[in-house]
């Protein structure tokens, strides 16, 4: 490597990329097979050399090899040779290996919050509709200090939207059950793809994507994203998370002699496929002000034509390994990234493109005024790391002696929107209890004073009963017994009389 350069290989001449116009972005291109991976190798490894640190998708496998010295094989010195490479050698290089499922690597977590409803729209694929409830229920969270952090607390939050439905409607208008049903439907594909391994705490300070060693290198912090790729939603929108928080948290720094990070972005279609323009331009704007932060931003593609032409033309350092027009769409994709180079007279770029072999692509880069050199047919270095992937306990072994091994390992859950909602759902059904359980004793309490009352009344009316058939019987008795003291009397006198 030269002094403020990295070499790439050589045409003419030596082709090196300016470490000074690195945060100027770039492109690699070429079909599958044709060398890629390798660029982005001895990129990686220029720029760590060079105290930079460098964050790149291992797609299958293969640039995880970095992490260990290269093997001195025939093919490589007989590059090395040709190219007049005359200092080549073999070396490791300082890796952090990370893992989205925690399985190769250290885990990278994110929150809900920091994500944020236009990502997670996205990450889901929802409707408008379904977008916009989202960004009530963040709305409302916020309000009600609820924190939103990983998916059980999205649910939660989301449930309780759907029961308050009707009273948030004069606020935050219509908030339709069946969407609120749609998207907790989103979330359970999303569970299955992974995500609940993606989002909780630690969340990833993105300071330790940016290490540099002791001995002034940069650490090539490799994303394994073998089984990620199965999920290619997920995995495009936590690389556009990634590139937005590095843009958010990073200061300005203008244009300093070195990138702070580089950021490569491999399979880089799978981030514009089906974007809705709201995403396309949150990506342009990313792209084009991330640069004065000191990130450069390397797409990795097979094609182009999958970059759009608004973030393509932001791209200033390119690499061009074979196309092959086998149809139409294959001839437009060779014509387009023909031309996009600066032309070279000595020969014809388009025809090149169909014509390169292994290892050998098309070169232009920033010239220090920061103008495009002319298109150069270049054979690309060998690499300094090991070509090929490291064995799993190789892997294992760098993963424990990292310096964040320790700080991302064991998942914290913390109290957030689902307890505190826990917490509220258990209040509101002891108060639903105790409301009940009133109801139930008033009504008791009524059925009890009913009940006296009406004996009270039956009481009363049986006292005047008995005392009208005792006063009833009285008055009978009397009047016989008048009656018959009154006959004796006058039985009496009579028989006096004729006694006489």
């Amino acid at each position: 490597m030269g002094e403020g350069t990295i070499f790439l290989g050589k045409s003419t001449k030596r082709e090196e990329l300016y470490l000074k116009l690195a945060n100027r972005h770039g492109l690699i291109t070429g079909a599958t097979g044709t060398g890629k991976t390798v660029t982005l190798q001895i990129l990686a490894e220029g720029f760590s050399d060079a105290g930079v640190p460098v964050f790149a998708a291992d797609i299958k496998g293969d640039l995880s090899g970095v992490s260990r010295e290269g093997e001195p094989k025939d093919f490589l010195l007989k590059r090395a040779k040709t190219i007049g490479f005359d200092d080549y050698g073999f070396e490791a290089f300082p890796t952090i290996f990370w893992d989205l499922f925690g399985k190769q690597g250290h885990p990278i977590r994110t929150t809900i919050l920091e994500m944020g409803p236009l990502l997670i729209s996205r990450l889901m694929g929802l409707t408008e509709a379904q977008e916009g409830a989202l960004n009530i229920a963040f709305r409302i969270a916020d309000e009600e200090g609820m924190l939103l952090l990983d998916l059980k607390d999205l649910r939660a939050m989301l449930s309780d939207l759907g029961n308050r439905g009707g009273k948030l409607t004069t606020d935050y208008g219509n908030i339709d059950a069946r969407t609120i049903g749609a998207i907790q439907r989103r979330l359970i594909v999303l569970e299955e793809q992974g995500g609940e391994h993606f989002f909780g705490e630690p969340a990833l300070d993105i300071m330790d994507l940016m290490r540099i060693t002791p001995d002034g290198r940069g650490y090539i912090n490799i994303l394994a994203a073998d089984e990620l790729m199965q999920s290619p939603q997920l995995y495009a929108t936590f690389l556009l998370w990634l590139m937005s928080e590095l843009f958010e948290e990073l200061p300005e720094v203008g244009d300093p002699d070195k990138p702070k990070l580089v950021f490569f972005f491999d399979e880089a279609h799978l981030l514009f496929n089906e974007a809705p323009p709201s995403l396309l331009t949150k990506v342009e704007q990313v792209v084009r002000l991330i640069r004065s932060k000191g990130v450069g931003i390397y797409f990795v593609t097979q094609n182009p034509l999958d970059v759009p032409d608004t973030v393509l033309a932001q791209l200033g350092n390119r690499v061009q390994h074979a196309l092959r027009a086998f149809t139409p769409r294959d001839q437009k994709a060779v014509k387009a990234a023909a031309q996009t180079f600066r032309q070279n007279p000595s020969f014809n770029t388009e025809e090149a493109i169909t014509q390169l072999g292994v290892g050998e692509a098309l070169v232009s880069v920033l010239d220090l005024k920061g103008v495009p050199t002319m298109v150069e047919r270049t054979l690309i270095r060998p690499p300094s790391g090991k070509l090929g992937p490291v064995m799993p306990a190789e892997r294992q072994q760098s993963v424990k002696s990292s310096p964040v091994y320790g700080l991302y390992d064991e998942a914290i859950d913390r109290e957030s929107a689902y307890e505190l909602l826990q917490v509220k759902a258990e209040k509101a059904a002891e108060a639903m209890a105790a409301e009940i359980e009133a109801k139930a004793r008033a009504k008791e309490e009524k059925a009890a004073t009913r009940a006296s009352t009406s004996s009270r009344r039956t009481d009363s009316a049986t006292d005047r009963f008995v005392k009208n058939v005792a006063s009833s019987v009285g008055r009978q008795v009397g009047n016989m017994i008048v009656r018959n003291i009154g006959n004796s009397l006058v039985r009496g006198i009579l028989g006096g009389l004729l006694k006489r």
